[in-house]
């Protein structure tokens, strides 16, 4: 039976499970949130900008496209990055980058302008932040990684509800160009998280020099060699798959809700409850995904969690009212979650710690161009066919594709992690031990059976030359003196009878 090969390999520096990796924990929190949330949050100042500029509602979606783009295209330069320098020096610079564009967009005088900027340059500083504080995690925690991913992935629906209400207020009150000054200082807090991540340290000083000379030896700025593994890539396909209809859902929900006759509050009510449902999902499942029994099989749970959310969008393609669009929206932030807080424990599981900086740079890469083909791909079905039913079932369909290459594959390819080498050799060595102390026994109690033979012989051999007893009668003895003996003969005596 195929199964996730998990990372239980002793990393040079155990995870502590706690203590100060809570407040690691916090960081990525907040950065996963204003990851997630922030390209979509930024959606709410289009309006003004459409008339500020000029432009059309496609040219201002490229913004989003454009954050969403860096965050994910350049996973390989953080990774190099995160191997050259460490998380905390990265993570310290992309919070500089993420509040800088948002500042220079306030003073932008054209769409183009706002591109570089919040499109460019804050992106590439999200991405510098969202990366390392995964690999920090991954670094933190062992046991209890499952949880800690599941409360750190709940950070992107609980910042989605609170960052859009506060940009509608900070456009209200000081207009887009106060509301992006604003949002710019805002995002220097992910400066702080970036101190927060304090990196592990052995303070065992016999193995320190061996530590660094084993990291000298593997330090690769990316390395490539994750791609010989067939988890990885089985992965990244459907990762890549997934991410082609896991995100249109949301887009276009609300369109979808107006296009049925609801009035716009309740249609943007679909995604409050989307939501907060996606709040409570994403840890539930890292608590279930923690379990002794499950943690091992964790990636066939995330299988059937894009199976769900595949089934949730076909389903939802049917809807007809308020109603069906409510329970919709419940099912899918339930499935969205779990895959929110699987997706990178299943991919810390099948790579390892020592490799996770790597593989995560180029899974987002790969997810990268699958989030610019994705949501345009769907705009255009919905152009041609003027039906929300067929984006829906697209997305599902894709999802559940996904879904059934991750566990076919994984289930024919991948087989159980065998037992760990250092256990095996042990129990191997303790074996031969003993067979080598069998076999010696047995030789020495063959040895000492011969040797007791051997006396025994001899003994008997004693017995049968010599006598009991060489004790002689002494009237024998003088009777002996007396008796003259001829010459060259020799007397016959008990004591030269040998």
């Amino acid at each position: 039976m195929g199964g996730a090969v998990v990372d239980d390999e002793a990393p040079s520096v155990k995870a502590p499970d706690g203590g100060w990796g809570w407040a690691v924990l916090a960081g990525c929190f907040v950065i996963t949130g204003f990851s997630y949330a922030f390209p979509k949050a930024v959606s709410v100042f289009f309006k003004e900008l459409i008339q500020e500029f000029g432009v059309g509602y496609s040219d201002t979606a490229w913004i989003s496209s454009i954050l969403l783009a860096m965050l994910y295209g350049t996973g390989p330069l953080c990774s190099v990055m995160v191997n050259r320098f460490g998380c905390r020096p990265v993570m310290m610079v992309g919070g500089l980058f993420a509040s800088l564009g948002m500042i220079l967009a306030s003073f932008s005088t054209s769409i183009i302008h706002i591109y570089l900027s919040t499109g460019v340059i804050t992106g590439l500083g999200l991405a510098l932040n969202f990366q390392p504080s995964l690999i920090m995690l991954n670094r933190y925690f062992n046991l209890k990684r499952p949880l800690a991913n599941g409360l750190s992935a709940a950070g992107s629906p609980v910042f989605l509800c609170g960052l859009s209400p506060l940009g509608q207020f900070l456009q209200d009150y000081y207009g887009w160009r106060g509301g992006f000054l604003i949002l710019g200082g805002l995002l220097l807090n992910c400066c702080v998280c970036g101190a927060l991540m304090k990196p592990l340290q052995n303070l065992k000083p016999a193995e320190q020099q061996h530590d660094q000379e084993d990291k000298k030896k593997k330090e690769k700025l990316l390395d490539f060699s994750v791609f010989k593994d067939r988890g990885f890539v089985i992965y990244t396909v459907a990762a890549s798959i997934m991410v082609l209809g896991l995100f249109v859902p949301p887009v276009f929900v609300v369109s979808y809700a107006k296009e049925l006759g609801n009035e716009d509050t309740s249609s943007a009510l679909l995604l409050t409850i989307l939501g907060f449902i996606d709040i409570f999902a994403r840890p539930t499942c890292g608590v279930i995904a923690g379990l002794k029994w499950v943690r091992p099989r964790c990636v066939y749970l995330f299988s059937f969690a894009m199976l769900f959310n595949g089934t949730a969008d076909l389903v939802g393609s049917q809807a007809n009212d308020y109603v069906s669009l409510v329970i919709f929206c419940i099912f899918f932030g339930v499935s969205y979650g779990m895959v929110g807080a699987l997706q990178f424990e299943v991919l810390m599981a099948i790579v390892g710690t020592e490799k996770f900086s790597s593989a995560i740079g180029l899974v987002l890469l790969a997810e990268a161009i699958a989030v610019l083909v994705g949501p345009p791909s769907a705009g255009r079905l919905l152009d041609a066919t003027k039906s929300y039913m067929y984006v829906f079932l697209l997305a599902g369909s894709e999802v559940l594709l996904s879904g059934v290459v991750l566990a076919t594959c994984n289930f024919l390819f991948i087989k159980k992690k065998p037992r760990e080498p250092a256990v095996y050799l042990s129990e191997t060595v303790t074996l031969a031990d003993d067979e080598t102390n069998q076999h010696t026994s047995r030789a020495e109690g063959q040895q000492m059976t011969e040797k007791k033979k051997v006396i025994n012989e001899n003994k008997n051999n004693d017995n049968d030359v010599r006598p009991k007893s060489v004790a002689v009668d002494s009237q024998e003895v003088e009777r002996f003196l007396k008796e003259p003996q001829a010459n060259g003969d020799m007397a016959a005596c008990p004591e030269t009878c040998l």
